[in-house]
């Protein structure tokens, strides 16, 4: 009988070196740690991806280092640890696949030290247990998506993109103005929005031919653009030779200063026009509006009405000015009139 235990003793050590010499040879990154979460495998696979030789980390708890700059768990530390709430606090994209000892996947950016450039990982780590039921070891597997996760995102760019301008199009501005106008419900701060339209573009157009139109087009937008300076700001081109401007946390007064500066920095441009019934240069016409959403306002159409209406009397007063909407609505409210009589307030989306 001790004779046959150290056979099976034997074939066990056999196993278990085969084991580790065939993950060695995988051609996928892996590595294995224990359960006080050192680390016993590391893959020639994973040495390549990480540049972090096995020597470096073998024995240790600094795994962590091959992937980020700052002491945080890796998804295997997460699953020795059985900790699934923690997933959303370390991958954007995560998966918890029960507690039936199946493990975690998730995919995140790794910064990715030693090689000095980031990679976006797809990372799969799951627990091995002994027949007791006693974790014995966890397996955390690699694959590199990062020529697809920056194909995606520059496809999602490219859809969120106006073409010709290069500024955010329409879609994107109707979802960024429901999700600040939610925000503003919240903050109970106030939003403003900008209409710009160039002045009698379709003149321009047919004076000097659509190429230049599109040329001013694309003048015009690098100036808006330029105005959009925070990170919630969001410059658009709502549409033909119209351009809009979301300033979160912004009131009137601000917002009509940068409205202000706009239209001085096209003039500055001084891109010929010359068209009968226009000046010499292209200039810009502008409504502003800005607004604290109530409990009754469910949507920024107000907002969009205000900012609609301002341009409309911009407009209608002579072009190349700035008009405030809530200013208009005081002037013509106080006048007992409507401030644009026939005008059709845009909707939200």
């Amino acid at each position: 009988m001790p004779k046959a235990g150290k056979t099976s003793d034997k074939s066990v050590d056999v196993a278990d070196s085969y084991a580790v010499r065939l993950m060695q040879h995988l051609v996928v990154p892996t590595f294995v740690i224990d359960p006080k979460r050192r680390v016993v495998i590391w893959n020639r696979a994973c040495e390549r991806l990480t540049g972090v030789a096995a020597s470096e980390v073998i024995g240790t708890n600094k795994h962590w280092q091959a992937f980020y700059e700052t002491k945080r768990p890796c998804l295997a530390d997460l699953v020795a640890l059985d900790r699934p709430e923690q997933l959303p606090e370390y991958y954007p994209e995560y998966a918890a696949r029960g507690h039936n000892g199946l493990g975690f996947s998730a995919e995140n950016w790794c910064v990715m030290p030693k090689l000095g450039s980031q990679l976006y990982l797809a990372i799969d780590a799951g627990p091995i247990h002994d027949e007791a039921g006693h974790l014995i070891a966890v397996v955390e597997t690699l694959r590199d998506l990062t020529d697809q996760k920056r194909a995606e995102t520059a496809l999602k760019e490219l859809a969120a993109k106006d073409g010709l301008t290069g500024l955010s199009n329409r879609r994107s501005f109707d979802q960024m103005l429901m999700t600040e106008w939610a925000r503003a419900q919240r903050t109970q701060k106030p939003m403003a929005l900008l209409f710009v339209d160039v002045d009698h573009f379709k003149l321009f157009n047919d004076r000097h031919g659509h190429q230049s139109g599109d040329e001013c087009l694309r003048a015009v937008a690098a100036v808006v653009s330029r105005h959009a300076v925070r990170p919630l700001d969001l410059a658009s081109r709502y549409g033909g030779e119209e351009f809009a401007l979301i300033l979160p946390d912004m009131d009137c007064d601000s917002a009509c200063a940068i409205a202000d500066e706009i239209r001085i920095a096209v003039m500055a441009l001084r891109i010929a026009h010359g068209a009968t019934g226009a000046g010499d240069h292209v200039t810009l016409s502008v409504g502003v509006a800005s607004h604290i959403p109530g409990e009754a306002d469910d949507s920024p159409d107000r907002l969009l009405g205000l900012a609609d209406q301002a341009l409309y009397a911009a407009k209608r007063l002579g072009r190349n000015r700035v008009i405030c909407g809530e200013r208009l609505l005081a002037e013509f409210t106080g006048l007992g009139r409507n401030p644009v009589p026939g005008r059709i307030a845009r909707k939200s989306a």
